[in-house]
């Protein structure tokens, strides 16, 4: 058995026994492997594995393994910042974006989607800790951005997706993920079709899931601890 077979059977496991305790169903939730600096023989691992969804962070990095493993049925979501000047490479090779945070943005990605390619799916990124090195856009400004985002052709906006400050402890890391749900029951009142919300990483996950994260991006517990130096 593989290291990525053995973390991935592990993370599913924790996953079931976080859904069991928030009263929910494992198939509520949908698993993202984070596959940023890793390459493409550890993704292929992981597809083989059963993992069929990965996210990336860095262009580059990942348009290099889209084109490395055009042979496997791969669902790619880009999760890193959306420079302006990137939209385009991102609108054709990803299913999803996570980071929205700007209407000039989601423009650019929609008037970039191929046409013969499904809905591109949304998600904007809130900024829910109020940290000023975070992107995200704030709570108070996102039921304007939304409903903008949601209007645009070619895109379908899914939901939120929030990285909240670190906090040690679960009752601390449930706080921002509250605010979250929140955020969406919000814009699900005013007419909006979101269904998702994509919180929770690899320290935090079972608190993102009991406040209702129906995505969680995991990396470190699937594929290990990244070199930080790996080409971006």
């Amino acid at each position: 058995m593989t290291a990525i077979l053995s973390n991935l059977q592990a993370v599913k496991k924790a996953l079931a026994g976080a859904a069991a305790e928030a009263g929910r169903g494992v198939e509520t939730l949908q698993l993202l492997a984070v596959s940023k600096t890793f390459g493409a023989q550890a993704v292929r691992e992981a597809y083989h594995a059963g993992q069929r969804a990965f996210g990336e962070n860095y262009l580059q990095e990942a348009l290099g393994k889209i084109e490395a493993l055009r042979d496997l049925p791969l669902e790619w979501h880009f999760i890193g910042p959306v420079q302006s000047n990137k939209t385009r490479p991102i609108a054709e090779n990803f299913a999803w974006v996570h980071s929205v945070d700007r209407l000039k943005v989601a423009q650019r990605l929609a008037a970039q989607r191929p046409a013969q390619l499904p809905p591109l799916n949304l998600c904007l990124q809130v900024n829910v800790s109020g940290e000023a090195s975070k992107s995200g856009v704030a709570p108070a400004e996102l039921l304007p951005l939304a409903r903008a985002v949601a209007a645009l052709p070619r895109i379908r906006l899914r939901g939120l997706m929030a990285i909240p400050a670190p906090a040690d402890d679960k009752a601390a890391q449930r706080g921002p993920y509250a605010r979250m749900r929140g955020l969406l029951q919000d814009l699900q009142r005013q007419g909006l079709p979101l269904d998702t919300l994509s919180m929770g990483m690899s320290h935090d996950f079972p608190a993102a899931i009991m406040e209702g994260a129906t995505l969680v991006r995991i990396g470190t517990a699937i594929f290990g601890s990244r070199n930080q130096g790996e080409a971006k």
